[in-house]
């Protein structure tokens, strides 16, 4: 896979990123055939997954919401269907992607930990195009081409899973009766060059997840329904040869809902956060030493953090009205990449940023007891709380030779939207909120260091980096929290705050040409977290931290109609909670839980292959000439009049792909849950352990086209 282009990722400054090429990724093995841009980072160091079942991802240490994920300059807030299976970016959509996890520069900001840039395709200006394939569980197609030659283009994309389709039959005779499930995602862009100055660009994404649950027999159902859309205008004017601009006009909403329905009881839990924002950075070369960005950035911010509503027949019971808080972050920023001479250079950055949580809003006061006592009142016109922050960035590179260099970086930043989690729920009902006069930003200094060396005509590229990174202002939900308790309530009153650190080093060796390409990543990490009201205020391990992480990721194209592909990855179990022992509270019998996060989970580890066949449809072509030859010779006909269009071979092509996914059926742990057989009180009563695993040996087919 290209990460760079020759030897940039020794000359530039930049280290702790990484440039995925589409048309690599999709040599990858692939889940049930489906190319995922978040599955693939998973397997770069310093990049860990959080198992099967999940695309979260989480770097150096941090938290799934502290990476800035950018669709088209539009943020995506949950990037899962099918409740973390898939990402929801299909390969077809996407022209490249860049991921940067440590030495952030200053256009980038408002996260922790790292920035995934996805930007899509334009669309082909000369000719239409349409492209697709056809799965086990899913379909795609796009169809690209230009509007005004040369001049105006477009791309649309979609897919659809069916399993509600393929799978119903069988649902229907199991204990899963009454259960539907589908997601579907449409991208969509449009490119138009209004002189050679003047560039607009039109982008939008939708999708959407849709489970279902019926048990007539109960007289229950649930809805539980999810999706993103974003939508990005952006104009690109260029002043001179040595200035241009980039102005953009952001649209991003995530939401989240579950409902119940059983008998005439209905109840419905909702979050959800929207977006509008405006983005203008300007780029100026003043000769080829320098390389100047500047820019100002602004979002309005509208939260649902949770909304609970209930009714039985025609009756509404009060919970309060929909909770809604308001926002605005705005940053500036301005950084300079200075070739100070061949041996060094330097990119030094500052982003400053601030943050206002503004009315309406109502803070409740409230007694020892928990009673609501008090009200203040904050009208639209009102700031309720507000922050600032600079963000100094840093980032050199000293060349040793032609082949090798030293790279350090610091960076600071700010982050004014959180995410958190209930334990006790298995359900996404993951809640973004924003900062308030409770809850303060999360603030993280990152430290980095490595040594990067290209060998044989940068055939094969390798590094090796260490970082330490200390964040402050952490969020958690207190010991049993529960979504209900919004209700007549200020939604931050249940989160608790503390701290966090995280250290390691990161290996990496890729061979870039040949037959034979691929690469080796290794990670060895800690990630600490400590608060007062969690685990008695005692540290502990992260549930993400992962001692030791490994991925082998190899490709063979031996001929242009046959590629083959392979992946082993090894982790360190995830980390939990379980109970050291019971115990009996008024004739009931209780969970003893030990100390957070230390139970560690089985060593997770797997191998995928794939296969690929490309056609030659050239060569296919020939053979029915000559075969035509050889009958017309054999009929006496004239052989000049056979004439075979190679217009369709030229402009058609396919491939099927034959995927294998866990191919040595490794039971890997996904959860576990307790056992309980006999009766305490006759001493009879034996506890058990079991754990669940998702995906045993998965074989998939996959009919690519392209025409």
């Amino acid at each position: 896979m290209s990460t760079k282009a020759g030897d940039e990722n020794v000359k530039n400054t930049q280290m702790s990123s990484v440039q995925l090429d589409m048309n690599e990724i999709k040599k990858i093995p692939a889940f049930m055939g489906e190319v995922d841009i978040l599955k693939t980072i998973q397997l770069m160091p310093g990049v860990k997954n959080a198992g099967d079942g999940n695309t979260g991802f989480y770097v150096r240490g941090g938290g799934p919401d502290q990476n800035l994920i950018l669709l088209d300059e539009a943020p995506i807030y949950n990037a899962s269907h099918l409740l973390g299976f898939f990402s929801v970016f299909n390969g077809d959509a996407i022209k490249n992607v860049n991921l940067i996890k440590g030495g952030m520069p200053a256009q980038y900001g408002g996260r922790l930990s790292s920035v995934l840039d996805i930007v899509s395709k334009d669309g082909n200006n000369q000719r239409y195009e349409v492209e697709g394939g056809i799965g086990l569980i899913a379909s795609r197609i796009t169809i690209q081409g230009p509007i005004i030659k040369n001049k105006c283009s477009f791309i649309v994309s979609a897919r659809r899973t069916y399993i509600d389709v393929l799978a119903k039959p069988f649902i229907e005779k199991s204990d899963f009766k009454g259960t539907s499930y589908f997601f579907y995602d449409l991208n969509a862009k449009i490119n138009y060059t209004l002189n050679d100055k003047n560039r607009f660009f039109l982008s939008t994404y939708y999708g959407k997840d849709k489970f279902s649950f019926t048990d007539n027999d109960n007289d229950f159902k649930t809805r539980i329904p999810w999706g993103n859309a974003t939508a990005c205008a952006r104009w690109n004017h260029i002043f001179n040869p040595k200035l241009f601009s980039n102005l953009s006009l952001v649209f991003t909403d995530y939401q989240f809902s579950f409902s119940a329905l059983q008998e005439d009881f209905e109840a419905t839990i909702k979050s959800g956060i929207t977006d509008y924002g405006f983005k203008y950075d300007v780029n100026y070369f003043p000769n080829s030493r320098h390389t100047i960005k500047t820019g100002i950035h602004s979002t309005y911010h509208t939260f649902i953090p949770t909304s609970v509503s209930a009714k039985q027949g025609e009756t509404t019971f009060d919970l309060g009205k929909v909770i809604k808080l308001y926002s605005l972050e705005s940053a500036v920023y301005i950084s300079d990449d200075w070739d100070i001479n061949q041996w060094f250079k330097l990119n030094i950055g500052l982003r400053a940023a601030y943050f206002i949580h503004k009315g309406p809003f109502n803070r409740y006061i409230k007694d020892n007891a928990g009673k609501v006592i008090d009200t203040i009142s904050y009208t639209s016109k009102d700031i309720v709380s507000q922050y600032a922050g600079l963000e100094p960035r840093l980032a050199a590179r000293f060349q040793l030779n032609r082949t090798s260099s030293l790279k350090t970086s610091f960076t600071r930043n700010f982050q004014y939207v959180h995410l958190a989690s209930f334990s006790s729920v298995s359900l996404p009902t993951d809640v973004w909120m924003p900062c308030t006069e409770v809850i303060k930003p999360q603030i993280a200094n990152q430290y980095a260091i490595g040594f990067f060396k290209n060998l044989k005509d940068n055939t094969y590229e390798t590094s090796v980096e260490a970082y330490y990174k200390t964040m402050a202002n952490q969020i958690e939900f207190k010991e049993g929290a529960q979504p209900s308790d919004n209700i007549l309530d200020n939604p931050d009153n249940g989160f608790t705050f503390g701290k966090g650190w995280a250290y390691g080093v990161e290996v990496f060796v890729k061979k870039r040409t040949g037959k034979f390409t691929g690469w080796v990543g290794y990670t060895l990490s800690w990630a600490w977290r400590q608060f007062n009201d969690i685990n008695y205020g005692l540290k502990f391990l992260a549930k993400y931290d992962r001692r030791h992480d490994a991925s082998l990721v190899l490709t063979y194209d031996p001929n242009p109609q046959w590629n083959f592909g392979m992946v082993w990855v090894y982790g360190t179990g995830n980390r939990g909670t379980l109970p050291n022992g019971f115990f009996i509270i008024e004739g009931s019998l209780s969970n003893d839980y030990g100390l957070r996060n230390s139970y560690q989970f089985a060593a997770y580890h797997r191998m995928d292959l794939n296969m690929t066949f490309t056609p030659n449809r050239t060569k296919k072509l020939e053979k029915r000439k000559l075969r035509l030859t050889e009958e017309y010779k054999a009929q006496g006909k004239d052989t000049t009049t056979i004439q075979l269009s190679k217009k369709w071979c030229k402009h058609f092509s396919n491939s099927f792909t034959l995927s294998v996914f866990n191919v040595y059926n490794r039971y890997n742990p996904y959860f576990i849950y307790l056992t309980r057989r006999g009766d305490f009180a006759n001493g009879t009563l034996k506890v058990g352990a079991r754990q669940v695993t998702l995906f045993p040996i998965l074989p998939s087919v996959t009919w690519n086209f392209k025409f």
